[in-house]
């Protein structure tokens, strides 16, 4: 029987969505092993003199702890 665990984690890029949910992967690989599944749970962007500046997300991972 595997234990799975979730972390909450927020990221960001000032290229787009994708982008921020790949620099999540990536960020919390570095620490983390045994990713199974990324679940995107918000999107967020920042504004300045209304433009866009960077994209956030939200995302819950998922890994099996050893």
């Amino acid at each position: 029987m595997s234990i799975v665990k979730v972390i909450e984690v927020i990221a960001s890029s000032e290229s787009g969505f994708e982008d921020a949910v790949r620099n999540a992967v990536t960020e919390v690989s570095k620490t983390i092993k045994n990713i199974d599944s990324v679940y995107v749970k918000d999107f967020k962007v920042h504004l300045k003199n209304n433009q866009i500046t960077s994209y956030g997300v939200i995302c819950k991972v998922s890994f099996r702890v050893e």
